[in-house]
């Protein structure tokens, strides 16, 4: 005979299991995709890397060192935290902004900071995103919140003409930020993704799917729920691609043919819906956050190009 009672328990069980699971996965998934960077304050090994794959930064950076023209800054945002930033001031009435990538720490982007620097004639800032080096935070924002702090960073250092770029999470903030209003003031600004992607859902859909075979209901759901609750915003309206759409300012979209971290397919996108002055440049045989490394001379061939130099 039929026990009602014991199977009301045992589904109430499964249900509570099930429950249980779902929430203890949203919170392993939280903290892995979010969690700051343990080696955040390990400069050594950031220049190690640095001068391996870009050797020939060293001489620069000698240069900069024995000049004295490489400072950093801590500066208060808005809602009290602090962040850090390097900067090179050149007198130079055009800046670059460059934002490092997830998980990552500016002085790895010095190539970057070397090419406007020198081949461009730029003053650079390259600041450390919250939860990243030694500005404050522990909890990786996925360039979404870090929009504003750059906003912050381009008033400090506003000068007529501005370029901002970011490779990978610098990317997507960088095109998070280009959605925003700009500071009065400034003549021309001009933005530059390399290989960021649509939407923090897409990005950690993407990869909940590439890592462990699972499909984005229901942890995708609960987990952006979650930092919602915790943090104060959500996976969805975390899109970098809403905010290209109501970019009015010139864009230069680059990514590898063979990206498969932040997917080349999503660059398609992204130029699509960018309206306005734009140029996509897909580089070949290159996988994630590599265009510079592989393509160094037309690298900075596009951005000439791309900045009227």
């Amino acid at each position: 005979m039929f026990n009602v009672k014991k199977a009301v328990i045992y589904i109430s069980v499964v249900f509570a299991i099930l429950v249980i699971t779902l929430i203890a996965g949203s919170f392993y998934m939280l903290h892995y995709s979010l969690a700051s960077n343990p080696l955040r304050l390990d400069t050594e090994r950031g220049y190690k890397e640095l001068f391996a794959n870009y050797p020939e930064t060293i001489e620069w950076m000698d240069s900069l060192r024995r000049n004295n023209a490489l400072h950093d800054t801590i500066v208060s945002m808005p809602e009290g935290y602090r962040c850090h930033a390097y900067y090179i001031m050149k007198g130079s009435n055009r800046t670059a902004l460059v934002i490092h990538g997830w998980r990552d720490m500016p002085i790895k982007y010095f190539y970057l900071a070397r090419m406007y620097e020198r081949e461009f004639g730029y003053n650079v800032i390259i600041p450390d995103v919250y939860a990243h080096g030694k500005s404050d935070g522990d909890v990786i924002r996925m360039g979404w919140l870090d929009r504003l702090d750059m906003l912050r960073w381009i008033e400090i250092f506003k000068t007529d003409t501005m370029v901002v770029h970011g490779v990978s999470m610098g990317g997507a903030t960088t095109m998070m930020l280009s959605g925003e209003k700009m500071p009065s003031g400034i003549k021309d600004i001009r933005f530059v993704d390399d290989c960021g992607y649509t939407s923090v859902w897409d990005e950690f859909a993407g990869e909940l799917k590439n890592q462990f075979g699972l499909h984005e209901f229901p942890l995708m759901y609960t987990t952006s729920l979650l930092c919602s609750i915790m943090y104060g915003w959500n996976f969805d309206e975390a899109s970098a691609i809403n905010q290209v759409r109501k970019c009015h300012y010139p864009m230069l979209f680059i990514h590898g043919d063979s990206d498969t971290f932040v997917p080349t397919e999503m660059v398609y996108r992204l130029f699509s819906a960018k309206r306005g002055p734009k140029e996509l440049w897909i580089t070949k045989n290159t996988d994630h956050a590599h265009s510079y490394l592989n393509h160094r001379e037309d690298y900075i061939l596009h951005l000439k190009k791309f900045l009227n130099l």
